[in-house]
């Protein structure tokens, strides 16, 4: 079964930057949609951006202008380019896949904006 996992989490000062990556176990197996979740303390899993395999791009309001989401299919992983981070964005970031009705989660990358 194919795997997701992420790297790339740490802790950033307000206004900085982190790059997550995802990475599949399996190269030969592309997800339709490949996206990013975040899930704070005491708050339920959020969506924060997707992608498609023709490379569509969605994002949430709250990080439109300083998340960028990106795919190298060739590779079967997925980036989040974060930028201006601020305080609110500190949560457990996961990555998902999905293809023809399944769906694989990362185990998660923990993000601390703070100074």
């Amino acid at each position: 079964q194919v795997q997701l996992v992420e790297s790339g989490g740490g802790l950033v000062q307000p206004g900085g930057s982190l790059r997550l990556s995802c990475a599949a176990s399996a190269s030969d197996f592309n997800f339709d949609i490949m996206a990013w979740y975040r899930q704070a303390p005491g708050k339920q899993r959020e969506w924060v951006a997707g992608i498609s395999r023709l490379n569509v791009t969605y994002s949430a309001d709250s990080v439109i202008g300083r998340f960028t989401i990106s795919r190298d299919s060739a590779e079967n992983m997925v980036y989040l380019q974060m930028d201006n981070l601020e305080p609110e964005d500190t949560a457990v970031y996961y990555c998902m896949g999905s293809r023809r009705g399944i769906i694989v989660w990362g185990q998660g990358t923990q993000v601390t904006v703070s100074s």
